[in-house]
């Protein structure tokens, strides 16, 4: 056992993301397991095929920031009863890239921050993008978003989310481009419906498939209402939050009208 938390032990100090996985009742009780993507399951709880399930779920659990109980038939089966387990998933913060130094910048990063991302504002602009500006910001950087992404691309998953708030085509065709290369969760462009409309076709020209365009979410946020920077800041945090719930809501992108 004591193999398990030195592994778990060793992910938590290094940010790395582990799950454990407690059998509570049915199973044999107190037997656990860790779970770590890319590596191999240390532990087992008792069954192969159980662990096996358990440990699929916990990469999933992983995956979505989330963990919880979970029960199975004594053999891993879904939607029986007759074992309880417990997963604890131990992942890093989720994060939230926004790209464009815009006064609603601000505003989401406060909300983003509130709600536990690490916020990343990055602009090209040295003189907008600036600490000062956005002291919610874990970090501002001042760079291209495609070349940003390239760097950081890869570590971004669905837990992640990416705003590209410039409404500006020459920094936010790139940044969408860029982050449609990703695993991140969520992809939400501001802009009218009218510049989004001129906005999709640019991207279908630069080879952007259907299934792709399907994941912006443009004109970003929930039909709430909102008109200042707080107000749609709630409003996209909200598309974001339906988003990884899978809850139908209200979205802009599928409403027909003005947006404001």
């Amino acid at each position: 056992m004591s193999g398990r938390y030195e592994a778990l032990s060793r992910a938590l100090r290094s940010g790395e993301p582990a799950a454990l996985a407690t059998v509570l009742e049915g199973g044999p009780v107190g037997a656990t397991i860790v779970v770590r993507p890319g590596a191999e399951v240390l532990g087992a709880l008792g069954d192969p095929e159980l662990t096996r399930v358990v440990a699929r779920d916990a990469l999933a659990a992983l995956g979505a920031g989330r963990g919880g109980l979970r029960h199975y038939g004594l053999r891993g089966e879904a939607r029986q009863g007759a074992v309880t387990v417990f997963l604890e998933a131990f992942a890093p913060p989720p994060r939230m890239v926004i790209f464009g130094a815009v006064d609603f910048t601000g505003s989401l990063a406060r909300v983003a921050a509130g709600l536990g991302y690490r916020v990343v504002v990055c602009d090209a602009r040295a003189a907008f993008a600036t600490a000062r500006r956005f002291p919610q910001a874990n970090e501002v950087v001042v760079e291209w978003p495609e070349r940003y992404l390239a760097r950081v691309g890869d570590a971004l998953g669905p837990g992640d989310a990416v705003c590209v708030l410039t409404h500006d085509p020459k920094f936010d065709l790139p940044a969408i481009v860029a982050a449609l290369r990703t695993e991140v969760g969520y992809l939400g462009a501001m802009g009218s419906r009218r510049t989004h409309g001129r906005r999709l076709e640019a991207l279908r020209a630069m080879g952007v498939s259907e299934a792709d365009l399907a994941r912006v979410m443009a004109p970003i946020g929930l039909d709430i209402g909102a008109r200042t920077p707080e107000e749609t800041a709630i409003a996209i945090a909200a598309e974001i939050i339906a988003c990884a719930s899978g809850r139908p809501a209200p979205r802009l992108r599928d409403r027909e009208g003005p947006i404001h």
